[in-house]
């Protein structure tokens, strides 16, 4: 953000009967954008009485310019300025204080310091970053969670909005300056709705998480207790960290499974479907608070109309993390979790191609007519109230100010999700992603599931009798990029040696 010089001939005449008659000299002041960078001063002159105003005030009227009289202090104070609009000068520059010798050298410091780009300010980042680029540029990158933004997108997030802090909900800060942040947020806040097609009457939205762990454990913060019960897909099944996992010693290893109690439910280990039937049976003994569907390492459509079903009759609020399939479902190229959960939430950087964070949906207004009726609603309310407690779960709870440069980048992100050239886009990630399953099976490769629905698969390496890490370390030394994960194997044992591959399109830069 280049700083130019700016000049003000700003002049502010304190008038008083009650001032000291002793002479009070001006002194300088900066306003505005001339506070960093103008040479000169901005004069404020505190004007005594004196028997000659008269002749000062004839001097003015033949200089053509005009008085404004406003208070300040308990004072009045006249503010002039010629007559075309342009500031009048002070009319006793000899009685200003001296500029300080070295002022100008350290203005001058400060602009080179402000301008400087990242190659001049810091080469070793620089050629760091480079090299990164290159890597993107030039490899194969085929990890699921990661993506492409755009041009548009990287400009946002290294803009000036990185330096306003905004800690609050939009129209409710508890900082001031934050007119044009309000306009960004609300702007955001309508085109996620938009995105996905929902009404906002039915539904709202919270931007500011930084990331999907950070927007779960705030749902999670929001609704329950410390030790209340959640259950979400197992991490080897294909499911998040931050749905609350331990392992089979019992270390917790997310504070999801840390600050709540956990159970998770798994697929089948012979097909790698999730077994609903087990899942209803467990989730009906265990009967948490929060269901959780959504995983980082499921392959397959995921049947919300069951789960549902599942959450009302054990009296759960039904959770989805969409994160890796938000893209899908914008596009509609999936099923929507959005006709029947409570709660969304999803990263906003995989397939919605847009800056890294997080972003939760919740539902209000009236309950549906199943959840109303249901002998397990204990509260019997008839109206969701997860608004108040979701947004202040987010802040102050679980986070501080937002990051007003990834709101902007964000809609900007989400602008293109609602364009039918995105939707375009997804249905080419599926087609991807199923011809390299295809090419694979056709190879006597194992896939878990057998194929995939969406942008990703899951690859068991250990038929060629070799690990997911040795596989992963090779093909990054063949500049392509995935990443091990642990899979149910060919005898129903967990392993660790599968691979997720996931399909999506090159960088342009």
């Amino acid at each position: 953000m280049a700083l130019s010089p700016a000049h003000s001939d700003l002049s502010l005449g304190f008038n008083s009967h009650s001032m000291l008659s002793a002479s009070i000299d001006c002194f300088p002041i900066r306003t505005g954008s001339s506070f960093l960078d103008t040479p000169g001063s901005v004069p404020l002159q505190l004007l005594e009485q004196r028997s000659d105003i008269s002749s000062v005030n004839s001097e003015e009227e033949e200089l053509g310019s005009v008085k404004e009289e406003f208070s300040f202090l308990g004072h009045p104070v006249c503010l002039k300025r010629h007559r075309d609009g342009h500031f009048f000068p002070s009319s006793n520059p000899s009685k200003r204080i001296a500029v300080e010798p070295r002022l100008e050298s350290r203005r001058a410091a400060v602009r080179a310091w402000g301008n400087q780009t990242i190659s001049v300010a810091d080469p070793e980042i620089f050629n760091i970053m480079e090299k990164e680029k290159q890597r993107q540029f030039k490899g194969i990158e085929l990890v699921a969670s990661e993506n492409f933004v755009c041009k548009a997108v990287m400009e946002a997030l290294g803009s000036h909005l990185t330096n306003k802090y905004s800690e609050g909900m939009p129209g409710s800060r508890n900082y001031t300056g934050n007119e044009y942040i309000d306009q960004i947020e609300f702007l955001c806040l309508k085109r996620a709705l938009a995105a996905f097609d929902l009404d906002p009457e039915k539904w709202s939205v919270n931007v500011q998480p930084y990331s999907c762990t950070s927007a779960n454990f705030a749902v999670y913060t929001g609704l329950l207790l410390p030790g209340d019960r959640i259950m979400g897909l197992e991490t080897p099944s294909g499911g998040h960290l931050s749905h609350g996992y331990y392992t089979p010693s019992g270390k917790n290893i997310s504070a999801a499974s840390i600050f709540f109690n956990s159970l998770s439910y798994k697929v089948n280990p012979q097909t790698g479907y999730i077994d609903y039937d087990r899942l209803e049976e467990k989730a009906l003994d265990y009967r948490p608070k929060i269901l959780i569907c959504g995983g980082s390492s499921y392959p397959r459509e995921w049947d919300y109309a069951r789960f549902r079903s599942i959450a009302d009759r054990c009296g759960a609020v039904l959770m989805c993390d969409m994160a890796h399939i938000s893209g899908l479902v914008a596009a509609k190229e999936c099923a929507s979790p959005f006709d029947y959960c409570d709660i969304v939430t999803s990263t906003t950087h995989k397939s919605l191609r847009g800056p890294r964070g997080g972003i939760i949906f919740y539902r209000k207004g009236s309950k549906l007519k199943k959840q109303c009726s249901h002998p397990s609603q204990a509260d019997g309310s008839t109206h969701y109230d997860f608004e108040e407690k979701i947004n202040f779960a987010v802040f102050p709870s679980t986070q501080g100010g937002p990051h007003n440069n990834h709101i902007a980048a964000l809609a900007i992100a989400l602008k293109q999700v609602a364009t039918l050239e995105y939707k375009a886009y997804i249905q080419q990630v599926k087609k991807n992603a199923q011809a390299l399953a295809s090419a694979l099976l056709r190879r006597n490769c194992r896939l878990v599931t057998g194929g995939t629905d969406n942008h990703l698969l899951l690859w068991d390496v250990m038929t060629f009798k070799i690990t997911g890490r040795y596989y992963e370390k090779v093909c990054e030394m063949c500049h392509i990029t995935i990443n091990k994960t642990a899979i149910y194997g060919v005898n129903g044992a967990i392993s660790r040696e599968g691979v997720r591959i996931g399909q999506w399109q090159s960088p342009s830069f």
